[in-house]
């Protein structure tokens, strides 16, 4: 979208745009836009993943850019926390002694009812004028598949990488409702037979920055590497899960090994 103007402008795409922007003339670096909602990052990072171990690229950046202002209702409560951000990061292969990077991962689409819990439609205001439409959210029913299908998924992507929860130091989870995150990371360790989370293992930031969707766990995980989250850092054999949830309706997740 360009300023003042809220219809979209797809092309050239914004992939296409950075990678102007950043003078790279290699005809080879490809670049593309992936839409997938709030875990679009994190499935960029299992794509980029992917093209790297197929020896396909050898160095890809993956970025998660949100400007919810642009399509949030100022009539709706919900719209409330909605927040604008941006982060990135450069996944390469690089040799070594013993297994870092991506250990599993793991993602699902469920589109049937699910679908149409994140959709866009009119102002909750009737007499808005022109025919603007906006991120709207069936609430409860979101709150509910993710408490449902997020501690499952997660519990088995930690399996795929052949760990246990007790070997997982910090859980990164996409933050668009708090009370909803601590459910989830209470379920997942339900699952475990654990009925107390350990303190501290899942930083949250959303009562600071909102929800920037597929900003967010590129900017919490920025926040750990400068120290500007206390009491959260990142040692090197550290297991560290991301996880993520949103329109789609998309779930995926990592293990990621430092």
């Amino acid at each position: 979208m360009k300023s003042l103007n809220k219809k979209s402008d797809m092309v050239p795409s914004l992939a296409s745009r950075v990678k102007f922007k950043l003078g790279i003339r290699n005809p080879f670096t490809v670049a593309y836009d992936i839409i997938f909602g709030c875990p679009g990052w994190l499935q960029g990072l299992i794509i980029a993943n992917d093209q790297i171990k197929a020896q396909n690229a050898r160095r890809v950046m993956i970025i998660g850019a949100e400007t919810l202002s642009r399509v949030s209702d100022p009539h709706d409560r919900d719209s409330m926390i909605y927040s604008d951000g941006a982060g990135a990061v450069i996944l390469e292969a690089r040799a070594c002694d013993s297994e870092t990077g991506i250990i599993a991962q793991l993602a699902r689409t469920d589109a049937g009812h699910e679908a149409h819990y994140l959709a866009m439609k009119e102002s909750n205001n009737p007499d808005v004028e022109g025919h603007e439409i906006y991120l709207k959210m069936q609430g409860r029913k979101l709150y509910e598949y993710a408490l449902n299908q997020v501690p499952q998924l997660v519990k088995s992507c930690i399996e795929k990488a052949k760990l246990n929860i007790t070997d997982i130091s910090k859980v990164l989870i996409h933050q668009a409702n708090e009370k909803m995150d601590e459910a989830i990371i209470q379920r997942l360790f339900n699952l475990y037979n654990i009925a107390e989370v350990p303190k501290g293992i899942m930083p949250m930031i959303i009562n600071k920055l909102g929800n920037s969707s597929v900003a967010t766990l590129p900017t919490l995980l920025d926040l750990i590497l400068k120290d500007k989250l206390p009491g959260h850092q990142i040692s090197h054999g550290q297991n560290f899960v991301f996880a993520s949830v949103g329109a789609g309706m998309n779930i995926n997740a990592v293990v990621y090994k430092f």
